[in-house]
């Protein structure tokens, strides 16, 4: 029964840092954090970014209760630093793999949800500078792009009939 709990927390912790990556998102890397983030909505030559940085900021908590987890037999902790590491991993995937394909793996998808991703992301990226910016969110969707991809889906439909 106690493992169930574990993976309660650690689930829980995977939706909690979508939150966190909005939030972060939205008021640090759009806020006062901005000259680590630029580079990431106006690229410079070559492979890493200053954006990268964020990655490690958002490791080192994760790495911290993996650590103690572990060291102090602590589950909870390291339950905690488990869902945010899987968020991570799934951050990593979504955004740097199959929207900004730095790894070229998911180029030509027809799935929904990838091609949601990539419009929501598509429409923060059309914003250059920090200010007015939408789509702060990665893994969960708005409506209003499953909308579009939905729209997409019936206009492609209607041309195939014709």
């Amino acid at each position: 029964m106690i493992y169930i709990l574990y993976a309660v927390i650690i689930v829980a912790t995977f939706f909690f840092m979508e939150f966190m990556a909005w939030f972060t998102h939205k008021y640090i890397m759009h806020g006062f954090l901005w000259f680590l983030h630029k580079d990431h909505h106006q690229p410079e030559p070559g492979f890493l970014e200053k954006n990268d940085w964020f990655f490690v900021m958002f490791a080192i908590p994760s790495i911290l209760l993996l650590l103690f987890g572990t060291i102090d037999a602590n589950p909870w902790l390291f339950s905690v630093g488990l869902g945010i590491l899987l968020y991570g991993i799934a951050y990593f995937l979504a955004h740097d793999v199959i929207v900004h394909q730095r790894l070229k793996w998911f180029t030509h998808s027809k799935n929904r949800y990838v091609r949601a991703i990539r419009w929501s992301h598509k429409m923060h990226h059309k914003h250059l500078e920090k200010e007015n910016g939408e789509s702060f969110g990665f893994l969960i969707i708005g409506k209003k792009y499953w909308d579009k991809i939905r729209r997409d889906d019936q206009l492609r439909k209607a041309s195939k009939k014709n």
